[in-house]
Formats: C-alpha cells, sequence, structure tokens
C-alpha cells in the first residue's frame, strides 16, 4: 500500500512538471528586435491614435478643397394655409362674379440651387492650401511616433539583454564562487589555510546569492517592461533572438536576422562630418517636417483671414417647381417649373473689425509656429552633435571593456592557481573575482549603450 502511494505521488508529481513546462513552453517566444518592433507597431495605441489623427485631417483637407467645387442643394416645403375668398370680380350684368385666382390651400415648394464660388479674395484657396498642409503635418506626426515606439522598443530590449547578461554573470560567478569554497575546504583539511579564509569566501558566495536573486527579480522586470511596450501578456516568455554587434565587427555583417546589412549609421560612419549628419537631420526628422507644414499651414490661414476684406461673388443658379407657382398668374392649383440664373456678391461693409482680428489672430500665430521651428532647428544641432559623441564614446569604452576583461580572466586565473597551491591569500582571489565580474558587465553593458546609442543618433537623425 505505501508502495504504491509512493508510485502515485512520483506520477502525480511526473505529471505535473510536464503540464508546467507545456504552459510555459506555450507562453514561451522566441523574439529578434525586428520582431519586437512590428509587433510593438501593430499592438501600439499610440500609432492607432496617431493614425486615426491622419485619417481626420485628411478628411479635413478633402472638405476644404471640395469647398471651391459648385454645390447642389435641394429644398422641399409643404404648407396649409388658411382659408380666404377667392379673387373675383363682379360685371354688372352677371349675375355671378367671375373667379379670376381660385384660393389653393395646400402651398407645395421644390427648389433645387446651384452655387458656384467666383471670387472670394483667395480665402478659399487659402483654406484648402492650410488643410493640406494640417494633413502633411499629420502625417510626419505619425511618422515620428512611429520612431519613438521603435526607440521605446528598442531601449526595453536591450535592457532586458542586459539583465538577462548580468544574470548570466552573476550565475558564472557563484558557480566560481561554490568551486573556490570547496578548493578552500580541501586546502583548510591540509592545514594551508585558516578558518577565517574559509568564512571569507562563504561570506562572498551568500552575497552573489543574493545578487542572483537581484538579478532574477531584474530580468522579470524587464521582460514585463518589454512585453507590456509591444503589448503582450505580461507573463510571456521571451528568448531573445538578437545579440548586439561588437563596433569591430564588419560593416556588411547582418546585425539580425531579418534585418537589412545595413544601417544608417555605423562605425564607418565616425569619420563622417558632423555637417553630413546635420543635414540629414534637418532634411530627414519627421517632426522637423512636421513643424514645417504647421509653419506653411499657418501663413495659408493668415491669407485665407485676409480674404474677409474682398468681395464674395458667386454664380448662382435655381430650379422651382411649385404648386402652385407664384410666378404664373392667375394662381393654379397644379405645379409649374420655373428657374432663374444669376451673380450674387456679399461684401462686409462693418462687423466691428472682426477680419482685422482674425487677421491678427493669423499672423500671431504664424509668428508662433516660425519661432518654434527655428528653436527645433537649434535643438536639433545640439541633439546631433551630442549623440555623436555618446556614440564615440561608447565604441571607446567597448575596447576599453575588452581589453579589461582579458586582464581580468587572466589575472584570476593566476591568483586561482596560487591559490591551490598556497601561495594567494583569498582575498586575493576573491578580489580577483569581483574584478572579473565587474570587467565582464562592464563589457556587457558598453555593448549595450554602444547600441542605444547608435540607435538614438538614428533617431536625431531622423534615420530610425
Amino acid at each position: 500500500m505505501n508502495g504504491g502511494t509512493k508510485t502515485a505521488t512520483r506520477l502525480a508529481v511526473l505529471v505535473f512538471f510536464i503540464l508546467t513546462n507545456q504552459v510555459l513552453a506555450q507562453n514561451s517566444v522566441i523574439l529578434s528586435l525586428p520582431d519586437a518592433i512590428r509587433i510593438g507597431q501593430e499592438n501600439s495605441r499610440a500609432l492607432k491614435i496617431s493614425s486615426a489623427k491622419v485619417d481626420a485631417a485628411q478628411a479635413k483637407e478633402s472638405e476644404a478643397s471640395v469647398q471651391r467645387l459648385p454645390s447642389l442643394k435641394l429644398a422641399a416645403s409643404y404648407q396649409r394655409l388658411s382659408d380666404v375668398d377667392p379673387f373675383q370680380v363682379s360685371v354688372p350684368f352677371l349675375p355671378q362674379p367671375i373667379v379670376i385666382a381660385p384660393t389653393v390651400l395646400n402651398n407645395y415648394a421644390t427648389r433645387v440651387s446651384l452655387q458656384q464660388p467666383l471670387f472670394t479674395g483667395f480665402k478659399l484657396e487659402g483654406n484648402a492650401r492650410a488643410a493640406e498642409y494640417a494633413a502633411r503635418a499629420a502625417e510626419f506626426d505619425n511618422k515620428n511616433e512611429t520612431s519613438d515606439i521603435t526607440f521605446s522598443i528598442t531601449v526595453a530590449y536591450w535592457t532586458l539583454y542586459q539583465t538577462i547578461e548580468v544574470k548570466r554573470l552573476v550565475d558564472e560567478n557563484v558557480v566560481r564562487l561554490e568551486t573556490n569554497e570547496q578548493d578552500t575546504k580541501n586546502l583548510l583539511n591540509a592545514g594551508l589555510v585558516t578558518r577565517n579564509d574559509l568564512l571569507k569566501v562563504q561570506l562572498q558566495l551568500n552575497n552573489a546569492r543574493l545578487a542572483q536573486i537581484d538579478a532574477r527579480n531584474d530580468v522579470e522586470l524587464a521582460m514585463m517592461n518589454l512585453n507590456n511596450i509591444i503589448g503582450q501578456p505580461l507573463e510571456t516568455q521571451i528568448q531573445l533572438a538578437s545579440k548586439p554587434w561588437p563596433p569591430a565587427e564588419p560593416e556588411n555583417m547582418p546585425r539580425f536576422p531579418g534585418e537589412p546589412d545595413s544601417k544608417p549609421f555605423r562605425e564607418g560612419d565616425d569619420a563622417r562630418s558632423t555637417s553630413d549628419l546635420l543635414n540629414r537631420a534637418l532634411s530627414s526628422r519627421a517632426d522637423l517636417q512636421a513643424m514645417q507644414s504647421r509653419v506653411e499651414a499657418a501663413r495659408a490661414a493668415v491669407s485665407a483671414a485676409q480674404g474677409n476684406w474682398w468681395p464674395q461673388i458667386f454664380l448662382t443658379g435655381n430650379y422651382y417647381y411649385n404648386r402652385p407657382n407664384q410666378r404664373y398668374q392667375p394662381t393654379r392649383d397644379e405645379f409649374k417649373g420655373t428657374w432663374d440664373v444669376g451673380v450674387q456678391m456679399q461684401l462686409d461693409l462693418w462687423n466691428w473689425g472682426t477680419t482685422a482680428h482674425q487677421t491678427d489672430q493669423a499672423r500671431a500665430l504664424l509668428q508662433q509656429q516660425e519661432l518654434m521651428y527655428d528653436q527645433m532647428k537649434e535643438n536639433v544641432t545640439l541633439d546631433v552633435r551630442r549623440q555623436l559623441l555618446a556614440v564615440l564614446r561608447a565604441k571607446e569604452k567597448v575596447q576599453v571593456a575588452m581589453l579589461a576583461i582579458e586582464q581580468a580572466e587572466e589575472n584570476q586565473r593566476t591568483l586561482n592557481d596560487k591559490y591551490k597551491r598556497g601561495l594567494a591569500t583569498s582575498t586575493d582571489l576573491l578580489d580577483a573575482n569581483v574584478t572579473l565580474l565587474q570587467a565582464k558587465t562592464n563589457y556587457s553593458g558598453s555593448l549595450i549603450e554602444h547600441e542605444i546609442a547608435r540607435t538614438r543618433l538614428d533617431r536625431v537623425t531622423g534615420s530610425l
């Protein structure tokens, strides 16, 4: 009975682990950076809102454009009138009056009107141009929002990569310290070290295990952050397929699966003049292009506001199908059709300065947009110079970190051999372990810093 119970318990545990692994496998995805960007853009509510704004601006542009085209309207009405005496004439030699116009109590009116603007003081043209530039600005805003989303996903992706690398290095350090602990116990048994040396190693091992817990927590938080940004369930387990390439890698080497072989900025660009990057930024940045479109829209709005100073001239035409039709005399209770064609002119002779105030508002808005555009161009110059320096600095840090790893590995290997022979103290060995861990962590961090710096430079130059 006890044997059967134990067997059943083992089977239950086995089934539990199998089901758990299946659930984890279903919630696990292998994700490259391009895939993360694609998924994030597809799921981004901010991009969907931006796309809706583009649709609204384009609809507004179409509305403003058709204002210059002829309009056709239909109007119909019915009226029931009170009863009155008919229009009649009495003749002396006739016993009954002659009815000239009978009383018509039911009145039906139908009118089709056509109106074509002939001259509006360039008001309609100004409104159409302003709407066109506003639609362009919305499109550039959408492009800029896409760039921002791409950058945020890239940073979150490499942040997760960094936390995973730190956890791996911390795990390696724990294994290394466990080996050192066993070596120290052997040396203690041989009388080559003191118990205090063993306690030092064990204390360092416990600290490393605490760091291991923090590193595992950092991975979970970074993974949830990436899932949140790209719109996946927070519990989704992500396996990263992309890795950062060191700056020394060839320029034509593909960085990620499915990604083009070249990027807008690579190490070959270091020798390129800053003016090239500035020219690219000034001509390619979506936020600058959006602001430039808003400047043009404000300029067109000034022209539209000034159009109210001019007379508004329209060609009009109407077709009437009424019962009775008042143009036919005497009145008859029947449908008759008539038409008219004419030219209509409207001019505000006095509106208490409304047109002047509207023009002043439009000019003030234009001045604001121009100043903001100039300020943005100055900020772009600063951003490009700052991010270029950040890329160059990150590249140097990677190279220095690579050299530091070589030195730390050689130092750790040498001290480990000496420690086993009793020629080095436990303090020296632990310091070497810490130095090696720090060197590898710095190298991993510098690689990620270099990737993010290049991505940020692509962003500020309008190439992301």
